[in-house]
Order: structure tokens, then C-alpha cells, then sequence
């Protein structure tokens, strides 16, 4: 009897012990990891996303999923990584839709993003290109502004969702240039690409990610980058600096943030992992024929830098009068 008490002893300890060695061990110890891209498939988050997951995969060691949760600019998913565990385990990756943008034009989001998330990373940023379809007889920013007064109203600026850059973007130069043209916003990058294919819309502004092949097939005509350098895929296209415009400065960046209350530990693993992904020669070469580059920095960077935007997204947004309908 003893014998068997001290075995069933002896017993209960190897099992405690494990079961404590077992969550002692680091993260991440389970799969799938999830990344949840805020815009349908076909656009450029969606792209990247899939680019970088595979080495990121590689150094964490665990299965990476995508899933998209498309809608509201980006908020449909940004609530839903906004609501779930901060473990680790549930990740959004998304440009300013989720996180500056579509909160400052949008009050009831569902979400204070300052507050719910917690900076892991940026990891990429390219300039917007603003293209014009073949048939506008516009070829800059000035002829556009001439054909926009000429025909008030009748212009159509196609945008990616209600409450992304682009989408301020286009309010912007409506109150830079004094024109009234219609904004019409689209479920995220593919479908206002294929408004573009079926002329649609007239204008759009778009990172080269996902535009270049349009422009390279003639289906839009490049008349300004949305930045104060040239694009190098596009060296006789202007800047809006150069064009006049100065304040339609708007880069399309990529940026990686997690629930707010995941571990500092956690954080640090996925920034370092993330970083390692970007600095992959073939995912470098991927991102560079899509017109990127990586740019990643600190946790605490990129929390300055969502900050800034959001205030700078919130100032058009008051001064052009926008509301949710």
C-alpha cells in the first residue's frame, strides 16, 4: 500500500513537472499563428502579407495563416484582432485603414486603436502614384484641376474603402485645388482595379504594388507620385511637390500590430522575427519587383509614427466636413 501511494505520488510529480515545463516553454508553442489582412485578396496588404509570411514561418517555426476580413476600410478586421486574446497567436497587418485613417474619419470604428493595439512594427512604405484612365484628356494635376472645374461634379476619383489615405487623400485636393468631383469608394484594391478595367472611375491613387502592371498594360496613364522623391519604376513621372501640391504627400505604408495587453516578451520575438523575414534576399527581391522596399524600426517608432498620422488624418477630416452616412 505504501508502494502504491508513493508510486501515485511519484506519478502526480512527473506529471505537474511537465505540465509546468511545458508552459514554460517560449513562445510561440503553438499553431497556426494568424495574420489578418483587414482588405480582400488581390490587393497589395494581401500580397506582402503572403511574401513575408513565408520566411516569417520559417523563423517562428509555426504554421502562419492569412485571412482576410475585408470591409469598412479596414475596421471589419481591425475589430476583430482588436477582440481577440493577446497571446500572440492573432496579428493584424495593415496599412493606415485599420489603424490612423479609418479611426479619425470614423468615430464609432468600434475601437480606440491607440488603446486596443500594441505596436509590433512597420515594414514597408512606397508612395502612392495618382493615374488617370487613357480616355481623361488630363495628362498632370493642373489639367485634371482644369478638366474638374470645367466639368464640376463630373470627375470620379475611385478609392480603396471609405476612411483610407487614398480616400482622405482625394478629400484633400479637393480642398487643395478647390474642385468638386465625386469620391466613390470600393471594398479594397481589387475591386477598384477592376472599376478601372470596366472605366468606372477616372482617377485613382494607388501604390505601384498593385498599380504598375495596369499602367505598364496602358489601362491607367501615371501623373503624379503622392511623395517628395521619384519613383525609380516611374522616372519621368513628377512628385505632387513638383506639380505644386505639396501637401498630397501620402505614403502607402505596411504595418504589423497586436492585441493591446500582449506580453513585451512576445512582442520582441515577432519584431525580431519580422526583421529577419524582411531582411531575406528573396523576400527583398520579391518586394522590390512590386515597387517596395522594407522599412522596419521599433515598436516604440512605429507608435510615434501611428500617432502622427492619425493627427494629421483627423485635421482633413474636419476641415473637409466628413461624416460617416
Amino acid at each position: 500500500m505504501v508502494r502504491t501511494l508513493l508510486a501515485l505520488a511519484l506519478c502526480a510529480g512527473w506529471t505537474l513537472q511537465g505540465a509546468a515545463s511545458a508552459n514554460a516553454q517560449p513562445y510561440p508553442k503553438k499553431e497556426p499563428i494568424k495574420i489578418v489582412v483587414p482588405f480582400p485578396p488581390g490587393g497589395p496588404t494581401d500580397g506582402m502579407a503572403r511574401i513575408i509570411s513565408e520566411h516569417l514561418q520559417t523563423d517562428l517555426g509555426q504554421t502562419i495563416v492569412i485571412e482576410n476580413r475585408g470591409g469598412a476600410g479596414g475596421g471589419i478586421g481591425g475589430k476583430f484582432v482588436a477582440d481577440s486574446n493577446p497571446d500572440g497567436y492573432t496579428l493584424l497587418m495593415t496599412p493606415g485603414g485599420a489603424l490612423t485613417t479609418g479611426p479619425a474619419v470614423n468615430p464609432d470604428i468600434g475601437y480606440d486603436p491607440q488603446k486596443v493595439f500594441t505596436p509590433i512594427c512597420q515594414l514597408i512604405e512606397t508612395p502612392l502614384i495618382i493615374s488617370v484612365v487613357p480616355t481623361l484628356p488630363a495628362k498632370s494635376l493642373a489639367e485634371v484641376v482644369a478638366y474638374a472645374k470645367a466639368n464640376p461634379g463630373k470627375l470620379i476619383w475611385g478609392n480603396q474603402g471609405f476612411g483610407t489615405a487614398p480616400h482622405l487623400l482625394a478629400e484633400m485636393f479637393k480642398l487643395e485645388a478647390g474642385i468638386n468631383m465625386l469620391d466613390v469608394p470600393y471594398r479594397g484594391t481589387g475591386p477598384l482595379l477592376n472599376a478601372v478595367l470596366a472605366k468606372q472611375v477616372q482617377i485613382i491613387a494607388d501604390p505601384s504594388t498593385t498599380s504598375l502592371p495596369y499602367i505598364q498594360a496602358g489601362n491607367l496613364r501615371p501623373i503624379a507620385i503622392a511623395g517628395s522623391e521619384p519613383d525609380p519604376a516611374l522616372p519621368n513621372v513628377p512628385t505632387v511637390v513638383q506639380e505644386g501640391f505639396p501637401k498630397l504627400q501620402a505614403p502607402f505604408w505596411l504595418a504589423v500590430v497586436a492585441p493591446a495587453g500582449t506580453p513585451h516578451d512576445v512582442i520582441d520575438k515577432l519584431n525580431h522575427a519580422f526583421r529577419d523575414a524582411l531582411a531575406a534576399p528573396d523576400t527583398i527581391k520579391k518586394l522590390k519587383a512590386l515597387g517596395t522596399t522594407p522599412k522596419i524600426g521599433t515598436p516604440e517608432e512605429l507608435g510615434a509614427m501611428l500617432a502622427r498620422e492619425y493627427a494629421q488624418w483627423k485635421t482633413v477630416v474636419q476641415a473637409a466636413h466628413i461624416e460617416m452616412k
